[in-house]
C-alpha cells in the first residue's frame, strides 16, 4: 500500500493518539507515527504540539525516519526556537556520523532551520563538513555557507567560512566546484560592491575544467559566473570561447542560453576579421534554431532571447529565416513574437520570401495577428527600400479586400511609408479616401487626417472630406482632434481663399469649446502665428519633417547590452532590466559588455577628473543608480495640499481684450492690412466668449510665449542643456519622461515633457525625491491637470526648493526621483547640472576673496583642464556671469588673462576660481578653492559645459 493512506484520517484525537505512537518502543511503529505527523503537517494541520516527541525520534540509525523528523524541524523550528535548541547535540552529532549522506543530511537541515539561536551551534560542524573527504557533504556545506550568510553575514565573515569557500572552487571534485560558485555568486549579489569572486585565470581555468564533468545546473551556475568575467586580450576570449561551444549541443535548454550569453559576451573581444568569429557565429545559429523545436512555452524563451541576439548581431542568423516563419497551430504568442524577428532579418535578399508569407498572414482569422501583420508589412517597406513598392502594392491588395481592421492598419503604416519615401507614393491617395467612411478607431482616422493635411493640394475635395470630420470633433479622441486641427491649418495655408471659414471653425472649437488644454494650447498657437506672422506661421506648420527611421522600435543599445548580459534569465523574457522588476533586491548589479566599457562610460568608471587635490570619494550612501528602491519606496506620493491663498499671478496683459487674429491673415490673403472685408465680420475679432481662464491676467502663459508680457526672462547669455531622456519607454511601462533642469529669476525649475507610448490612458501623476546632497525637493505637487492620452506629449515644470533632507550622493549632483501615476510607480535617477544651485548674490568683495582664498588650505585646491575652448577672457566671464558666475577681478601677466570668480551655492558653501586664458592657446586651466573639495568636480563640469555650448 501507498503513502497515500497517511492523508485520509481525519479522526478527532488524532494528536494524542500520536503522541503516544511516537513514544512506543517499536521501530516501525515509531516510523509510521512520524509518517502520520508530516502527512498532518503537509494538509495544514497544526502538530507543533508534538515538538519534544518528534525530536525524541532523532536518535537513530534509519535514515528514511531521520529525514522524516528533520523536514518536520525545519517547518516548526522557527514558532519553537526554544525546543527547536534540543536538537542541535544530535544535529552536532549527526555530523560526525560515519555515513556522509547522514553528515549532509545533517548539515542540510541546520542550515534550513533560521533560527539565530541555532546558527551559533552551526558554525564548528560546518567548518568540519567544508573540509570533509566525502564530495557530497562538501558540495552540501557549500550551500550551507550561502544559507548562513542569508540568516547572519557578519558570523561568516568572522568564521573565515567566505576564504574557505573560495578554497573549494580549486576542489577536485566538479559537483562541489559548481556549489562553491553557486554559493558565492549569491552572496556576491548581496553585496555587489565586494570582490568575492576573485576571477584571474587560473580560476576561470579551472572553472572550465569543472565544467565538463558537473551537472547540467553545475554548468549553468560555472556558466554564469564566466560570463562576469573580463578576458584580457583576445587570445583568452577565444580559448574560453573554443572551450564554451561544446555546451551548445547540450539537451538542457538552459545550459544552451547560458553557453550563448557567454559566448555573445566574449565576442565582443574578437577581431572580426578573425577566421574563428565567422566559424563562431555560424555554431551559434543551430543550437538557437533547435530551441524553436521545443513545447510552446520554451520556445516564447527561446524567441525573446533570440530577439535580442539578432538586434545585437543579426548576421548570426541572417539565413535562417524560414525557421521563424508561423506555423498554423502556434499559439498566439509564439505567433507575434516569430513576427517581431522576421522584421528583424529582413533584408533585400529574402524580402520576396518574407513578403509572401506577410500577405498570407493578412488573411488569417486572429485579428491581432492580422493587425501585426500588416504592421510588419509597412516596417518591411521603411527597412528595404528595394521592397517599398511591392510593399505598398501588397498594402492596396489588402485595402480591396475591404476587411475593415485590414484597411484601418494599411492606411497606419501608408501613412509611415509616405514619410520615409516623400513624393513617390501618393498616386495611392485616391484609393485610400474612397475608404474614410468605414475608419472608426482613432489612430487610422487621425492617420487618413494627416494624409489629407500633408497632401491637401493633390486633393480636389480636401476641405470637403476634413469638413466631414469637424461634424463629430467633440466626439474625437484626443488624437483625432490634434490631427485634424493641424491639417485644417496646412490646408488653410495651401488653399486661404476657399477655407477660411473652416478654418475659423476649426481654430473657435479648439479655443473656445474645449477642455483639453493641449488642444486649446495648439488652438491659441496657431491662431496666434496665422494673426501675426504668416511667413512663420507656413515655415513652422509646413516645414519639412525629417525622414522616420527604419527601426523606431529596437531597443536602446545601452538597454540591449545589459540585457545580452541577461540572457537566460527573465530580463532577458521581459527586455527590462532586473533593477525594474526586482523589487527590494538588495543590490541588482548593471552590467554591461566587455569590449564595449570603453564607449561612453566603464563599468566601473573611475572618478575622471584625477587632478591633484581631488581625492578618492567615498563608496556612496546608495551604492547604485540602479538602485532606487531603499528610501523611495517609503516615499509618500500623494500631492500636497496646497495651504493658503494661491500665489498671486504676475500683472500679464488681458488676453481676453487682446486680438488674437487682428488683421494678420490679410498678408496671407492677400487683402490690405488695414482689414479685409473678404474676412466676414468675425474673423478678425476675438472669441466672443474665451475660457475663464485665458480671461484672467497670467504671466508665464502665452506672453511669455510670444514675449508680449515684458517679463524677465532668462539671464543673458545663460546656458540651458537641451532636454535628455530621464525614463525611457521601455521602463516605465510606456511613460518616457525627458527634461533639464533650469534656474529662471532665482527659481530652480525642471522642465519636464512627459509622453505616453502605450495604449492607455496616464492620470494621477505625483512625484517625489530621495534625499540628496543639496536638499532639492519639489516646492508644489507635479500639476498635470488632465489625463496623458495615448500618443500624447505634454510639458510639465515643476518648481523646486532646497530645503529637502540631505544626504551626500555619489555622484554629488545625482538626483533619484520616484514618479507615480495610475499605472505603477516608477524610479529614475539624472543629474542636474551645478550651476542651478548658484545664488544671484555670489558675487564676493574683493578683499573678502583675497583672504578667503589665502584661509581655505592648499589641499583643498583643485586644478582642471578646459580643453578645445576658443573665447577670449572677456567673452569667457559674460557667458559663465549667465550662469551666476562672477568675475570678481581681471589681470594679465606675460599675456595670459587671469580672471578671479566667486560662486555661491543654495546651502551657503562658496567656491572661488582662478581662470587663465592665454591668448591662441585653446586650453584652460581652472583652479577651484573650497571648503568642500569634493563640490570642485562638479563646479568643473559646469564651467566645462557652460564655456563649450
Amino acid at each position: 500500500m501507498t503513502d497515500s493512506k497517511y492523508f485520509t484520517t481525519t479522526k478527532k484525537g488524532e494528536i494524542f493518539e500520536l503522541k503516544a505512537e511516537l513514544n512506543s518502543d517499536k521501530k516501525e511503529k515509531k516510523k509510521e507515527a512520524v509518517k502520520k505527523v508530516i502527512a498532518s503537517m503537509t494538509v495544514g494541520k497544526d502538530v507543533s504540539a508534538l515538538f519534544p516527541d518528534v525530536v525524541n525520534c532523532m536518535q537513530t540509525d534509519n535514515l528514511e525516519l531521520k529525514k522524516l523528523v528533520y523536514l518536520y524541524l525545519m517547518n516548526y523550528a522557527k514558532s519553537q526556537p526554544d525546543m527547536a535548541i534540543m536538537a542541535v547535540n544530535t544535529f552536532v552529532k549527526d555530523c560526525e556520523d560515519l555515513n556522509p549522506l547522514i553528515r549532509a543530511l545533517a548539515v542540510r537541515t541546520m542550515g534550513c532551520i533560521r533560527v539565530d539561536k541555532i546558527t551559533e551551534y552551526l558554525c564548528e560542524p560546518l567548518r568540519k563538513c567544508l573540509k570533509d573527504e566525502d564530495p557530497y557533504v562538501r558540495k552540501t556545506a557549500a550551500v550551507c555557507v550561502a544559507k548562513l550568510h542569508d540568516i547572519n553575514a557578519q558570523l561568516v565573515e568572522d568564521q573565515g567560512f567566505l576564504d574557505t569557500l573560495k578554497d573549494l572552487i580549486s576542489d577536485s571534485n566538479p559537483m562541489v566546484v559548481a556549489n562553491a560558485v553557486a554559493a558565492l555568486s549569491e552572496i556576491a549579489e548581496s553585496h555587489p560592491n565586494s570582490n568575492l569572486l576573485d576571477l584571474n585565470p587560473q580560476t576561470i581555468n579551472k572553472l572550465l575544467t569543472a565544467l565538463n564533468e558537473c551537472t547540467e545546473w553545475g554548468q549553468i551556475f560555472i556558466l554564469d559566473c564566466l560570463a562576469n568575467y573580463t578576458p584580457r586580450d583576445d587570445r583568452e576570449s577565444q580559448s574560453i570561447c573554443e572551450r564554451v561551444t561544446p555546451r551548445l549541443s547540450h539537451a538542457n535548454s538552459a545550459v544552451v542560453l547560458s553557453a550563448v550569453k557567454v559566448l555573445m559576451k566574449f565576442m565582443e573581444m574578437l577581431p572580426k576579421d578573425l577566421d574563428y568569429y565567422g566559424t563562431l557565429l555560424k555554431k551559434l545559429a543551430p543550437p538557437l534554431v533547435t530551441l524553436l523545436s521545443a513545447e510552446p512555452e520554451l520556445q516564447y524563451v527561446a524567441l525573446r532571447n533570440i530577439n535580442l541576439i539578432v538586434q545585437r548581431r543579426p548576421e548570426i542568423l541572417k539565413h535562417e529565416m524560414k525557421v521563424f516563419f508561423v506555423k498554423y497551430n502556434d499559439p498566439i504568442y509564439v505567433k507575434l513574437e516569430k513576427l517581431d524577428i522576421m522584421i528583424r532579418l529582413a533584408s533585400q535578399a529574402n524580402i520576396a520570401q518574407v513578403l509572401a508569407e506577410l500577405k498570407e498572414y493578412a488573411t488569417e482569422v486572429d485579428v491581432d495577428f492580422v493587425r501585426k501583420a500588416v504592421r510588419a508589412i509597412g516596417r518591411c517597406a521603411i527597412k528595404v527600400e528595394q521592397s517599398a513598392e511591392r510593399c505598398v502594392s501588397t498594402l492596396l491588395d489588402l485595402i480591396q479586400t475591404k476587411v475593415n481592421y485590414v484597411v484601418q492598419e494599411a492606411i497606419v503604416v501608408i501613412k509611415d511609408i509616405f514619410r520615409k519615401y516623400p513624393n513617390k507614393y501618393e498616386s495611392v491617395i485616391a484609393t485610400l479616401c474612397e475608404h474614410l467612411e468605414s475608419l472608426d478607431e482613432p489612430e487610422a482616422r487621425a492617420a487618413m487626417i494627416w494624409i489629407v493635411g500633408e497632401y491637401a493640394e493633390r486633393i480636389d475635395n480636401a476641405d470637403e472630406l476634413l469638413e466631414s470630420f469637424l461634424e463629430g470633433f467633440h466626439d474625437e479622441s484626443t488624437q483625432v482632434q490634434l490631427q485634424l486641427l493641424t491639417a485644417i491649418v496646412k490646408l488653410f495655408l495651401k488653399k486661404p481663399t476657399e477655407t477660411q471659414e473652416l478654418v475659423q471653425q476649426v481654430l473657435s472649437l479648439a479655443t473656445q469649446d474645449s477642455d483639453n488644454p493641449d488642444l486649446r494650447d495648439r488652438g491659441y498657437i496657431y491662431w496666434r502665428l496665422l494673426s501675426t506672422d504668416p511667413v512663420a506661421a507656413k515655415e513652422v506648420v509646413l516645414a519639412e519633417k525629417p525622414l522616420i527611421s527604419e527601426e523606431t522600435d529596437l531597443i536602446e543599445p545601452t538597454l540591449l547590452e545589459e540585457l545580452i548580459c541577461h540572457i537566460g534569465t527573465l530580463a532577458s523574457v521581459y527586455h527590462k532590466p532586473p533593477s525594474a522588476f526586482v523589487e527590494g533586491s538588495r543590490g541588482v548589479q548593471h552590467k554591461r559588455l566587455a569590449g564595449s566599457a570603453g564607449s561612453g562610460e566603464s563599468v566601473e568608471s573611475p572618478d575622471t577628473g584625477s587632478a591633484a587635490g581631488v581625492s578618492e570619494a567615498p563608496p556612496a550612501v546608495i551604492p547604485s543608480q540602479g538602485d532606487l528602491l531603499g528610501d523611495l519606496l517609503n516615499l509618500d506620493l500623494t500631492p500636497p495640499t496646497a495651504t493658503g491663498p494661491p500665489p498671486a499671478a504676475a500683472p500679464g496683459m488681458q488676453l481676453g481684450a487682446m486680438d488674437l487674429l487682428g488683421g494678420g491673415l490679410d498678408s496671407l490673403l492677400g487683402g490690405d492690412i488695414g482689414g479685409s472685408p473678404a474676412m466676414g465680420a468675425g474673423f478678425g475679432a476675438p472669441p466672443a466668449a474665451m475660457p475663464a481662464s485665458f480671461n484672467a491676467p497670467v504671466s508665464g502663459g502665452l506672453d511669455d510665449l510670444f514675449d508680449l508680457g515684458g517679463g524677465v526672462g532668462m539671464t543673458m547669455g545663460s546656458y540651458t542643456p537641451p532636454k535628455t531622456v530621464w525614463l525611457p519607454a521601455m521602463k516605465a511601462k510606456g511613460l518616457e519622461i525627458s527634461g533639464v533642469f533650469v534656474r529662471r529669476s532665482g527659481v530652480i525649475q525642471m522642465e519636464m515633457t512627459l509622453s505616453n507610448k502605450a495604449m492607455s490612458v496616464m492620470s494621477d501623476f505625483a512625484i517625489q525625491f530621495n534625499r540628496n546632497s543639496f536638499g532639492l525637493a519639489p516646492a508644489g505637487p507635479l500639476q498635470i491637470l488632465t489625463p496623458l492620452s495615448p500618443n500624447q506629449t505634454i510639458e510639465a515644470a515643476l518648481p523646486l526648493s532646497t530645503v529637502g533632507p540631505v544626504m551626500k550622493m555619489e555622484p554629488l549632483n545625482n538626483l533619484q526621483v520616484a514618479v507615480k501615476n495610475n499605472i505603477d510607480v516608477f524610479y529614475f535617477s539624472c543629474q542636474y547640472p551645478i550651476s542651478m544651485l548658484f545664488l544671484e548674490d555670489g558675487k564676493m568683495e574683493r578683499q573678502v576673496f583675497l583672504a578667503t582664498w589665502k584661509d581655505i588650505p592648499n589641499e583643498n585646491e583643485s586644478q582642471f583642464q578646459i580643453k578645445d575652448c576658443h573665447l577670449n577672457s572677456d567673452a569667457a566671464s559674460n557667458k559663465l556671469q549667465g550662469s551666476n558666475i562672477f568675475t570678481i577681478a581681471k589681470r594679465t601677466v606675460e599675456g595670459q588673462d587671469m580672471l578671479y570668480q566667486s560662486m555661491k551655492l543654495t546651502n551657503g558653501i562658496w567656491v572661488l576660481a582662478e581662470l587663465r586664458v592665454q591668448a591662441g592657446n585653446p586650453n584652460y586651466t581652472i583652479s577651484l578653492k573650497c571648503r568642500a573639495p569634493e563640490v570642485s568636480q562638479c563646479v568643473f563640469q559646469n564651467y566645462e559645459a557652460v564655456l563649450k555650448n
